[in-house]
């Protein structure tokens, strides 16, 4: 995996509110260096689990300057920068920049759906042209089933033509592993990294490069796990042990509302309610929910 420019375990890291509905910046940063701690390579900040496009450009660069500012290395950081208007995505990515961070992840524009290749292609090239640091690193970020807008194979290959060293990766979140395969072998030494947990271990198997997921929000240390002794034959009982945690915090979080359920379990995880808490238009669990939710966390391995 030496080949990859990007590799490892990533967490998709969840964004918690004070009462408010603000950022809570030092719970934040103290999330952000727990997961460090317990094995994640990088906080991919400000994704879809991070609630990110529920938050003001002014916000989503005070949430990184507030990681920063806590210690956390820019080197560990890969904030999302891509938003609907190709100016303020320019502008998160020379912010981004700014700070020393060289490293994000990049929806392409999602408001028009059923645009083009060349449509998107020519919005990449509008920003990385005016970026144009020779220092950023891009994971392109393919979640067809939110944005509406895939990333197609022959698109990822005009893109790492054009700009080479700078789009190094995607970040597939359509669950499709067909869908990597063909990836891995179409762009040998591009950085495959998968957005659902369950299909990491197979994903390395194939070649693949990390993952940038929610569950590592509960479960890095298993996410770690896996991703370091995959290729070790005389620990594979441990790694299949590591992927099936890591599956049932997984399934637990998918049998409600995905990113307000993550947000519930990483409160009981740190014994803090405010985790609960979303910006409209998610909503947090109810009481019954929550209820339910927590007998079967306690139940987890």
């Amino acid at each position: 995996m030496s080949n990859h420019k990007i590799t490892g375990v990533f967490s998709a890291a969840t964004t918690p509110l004070n009462a408010d509905g603000s950022p809570d910046l030092g719970l934040f940063t103290e999330h952000c260096q727990r997961l460090l701690s317990e094995g994640c390579h990088g906080v991919a900040l400000l994704g879809t689990t991070g609630e990110a496009n529920s938050f003001s450009m002014a916000e989503r660069r005070t949430i990184l300057e507030a990681a920063l500012n806590a210690g956390i290395a820019a080197e560990n950081l890969l904030p999302g920068t891509g938003v609907a208007a190709i100016p303020e995505t320019i502008e998160l990515t020379n912010h981004a920049l700014s700070l020393g961070v060289t490293k994000v992840v990049m929806l392409p524009p999602f408001y028009y759906k059923g645009v083009s290749d060349d449509g998107l292609f020519n919005a990449y090239l509008q920003i990385l042209s005016r970026v144009n640091d020779s220092r950023l690193r891009v994971i392109l970020y393919h979640i067809p089933q939110v944005s509406g807008i895939p990333i197609s194979i022959p698109l990822i290959g005009r893109l790492v033509d054009a700009f080479p060293e700078t789009v190094v990766g995607i970040k597939e979140s359509a669950g499709d592993f067909n869908n990597m395969q063909a990836i891995i072998a179409a762009h040998p030494g591009f950085s495959v990294l998968c957005g659902a947990d369950p299909l990491l271990l197979p994903l390395l198997k194939a070649g693949g490069a990390g993952c940038i997921t929610a569950t590592s929000n509960l479960v890095a240390s298993s996410l770690r796990a896996v991703y370091d002794h995959v290729h070790d034959a005389t620990r594979a009982a441990e790694v299949d042990a590591a992927q099936d945690r890591i599956n049932a915090y997984r399934t637990l979080s998918n049998s409600y509302v995905q990113i307000p359920a993550i947000k519930a379990m990483v409160g009981l995880k740190t014994g803090d309610s405010a985790w609960k808490r979303t910006r409209p238009p998610l909503v947090a669990l109810n009481d019954a929910e929550y209820a339910a939710l927590s007998e079967s966390y306690a139940q987890l391995p």
